[in-house]
């Protein structure tokens, strides 16, 4: 082969070898090629926060309709709702439901309270959502509606979603008729309560009381007879051992009746409806002779009468 042969030969081969790395290598570095690079790259939007949930104050019944954005706003894990009320709740239920509910005896509001599960429920109540309802419903009552034309009940609802810290409107309204067997329903409850009532044990010194889900739903078995029996009351005693001298004791379970009672109004229950009273070392329930027995002694008992 001639020399001037391999030499064009090689003139090609070179040739050919810069455009393989520049198309592999240099190309990718050239600012057009760049963009159709980083065009094929698509990033992620960012998904937009969940819009936060508003629920409105709705009322209706046959004629009788109502509807406004407005309604019981809750900070998140609180069970009383944010005051001042919208005017436009309040004209709502009065002259509103006040007047309907007046008119129609045989109808029952029902509250229905919404809560989140990672919300934490310091009530005396199963739920926060109950908690919430019983609120509004004491609201209502302060307003002359009838708390026995009144239900109250909680949910969870998990699709919820806060404003900030600020859940709007998670209250729910719902009218029904009486059941036929309100009294059966009422003197079953009332049985309920009696024959195996709300015991709690604590020490003076304690400065709080926490009740287990057993003591909530006797607590809200509480509320409910109260809210449907009208001259009805929560019923606190408060017991000690036998430890001390008599009158002594009596102060002593009298203050625990106390502190029993400030944590039912704190939790929405009226206190005009509770009495405290204290029977000190009486009705022993075990043996003052141990120490076991002196500390089932020392009980304060919530009931009805």
């Amino acid at each position: 082969m001639k020399r001037s042969t391999l030499y064009l030969l090689g003139i090609i081969i070179t040739i050919i070898v810069g455009i393989y790395f520049y198309i592999n290598c240099c190309s990718y570095c050239s600012p057009m090629v760049q963009q159709q690079e980083e065009a094929k790259q698509e990033v992620a939007p960012t998904p937009a926060p969940p819009k936060a949930s508003s629920y409105p104050f709705a009322l209706s019944d046959g004629d009788f309709n109502y509807e406004t954005q407005d309604n019981y706003n809750f900070n998140r894990s609180s069970p009383g709702f944010i005051e001042p009320v919208s005017e436009n709740v309040t004209r709502g239920i009065s002259p509103g439901l006040k007047d309907y509910l007046a008119t129609h005896k045989d109808k029952v509001l029902t509250l229905t309270g919404y809560y989140q599960s990672d919300e934490d429920n310091n009530t005396a109540f199963p739920n926060l959502g109950l908690a919430r309802a019983n609120s509004v419903k004491n609201h209502l009552t302060s307003l002359e509606i009838p708390s026995s034309q009144i239900d109250i009940q909680g949910k969870l609802m998990g699709d919820m979603v806060a404003d900030g810290n600020i859940f709007k409107g998670p209250i729910a309204y719902a009218f029904s008729e009486k059941s036929g067997n309100d009294d059966d329903e009422i003197k079953a409850l009332y049985e309920k309560i009696t024959s195996d009532p709300l015991v709690l044990y604590f020490d003076t010194a304690e400065a709080s009381i926490n009740p287990s889900e057993e003591q909530r739903q006797k607590i809200a078995d509480i509320v409910r007879y109260l809210d449907k029996v009208e001259n009805a009351k929560c019923n606190i005693v408060g017991y000690t051992d036998s430890k001390g001298g008599r009158q002594t004791n009596l102060r002593l379970g009298q203050g625990r009746a106390d502190f029993a009672k400030a944590y039912l109004v704190q939790n929405g229950i009226a206190a005009d409806r509770i009495a405290s009273s204290s029977k000190g070392p009486n009705d022993p329930i075990a043996s003052n002779a141990t120490e076991e027995g002196r500390a089932k002694n020392r009980r304060t008992v919530i009931s009805i009468k």
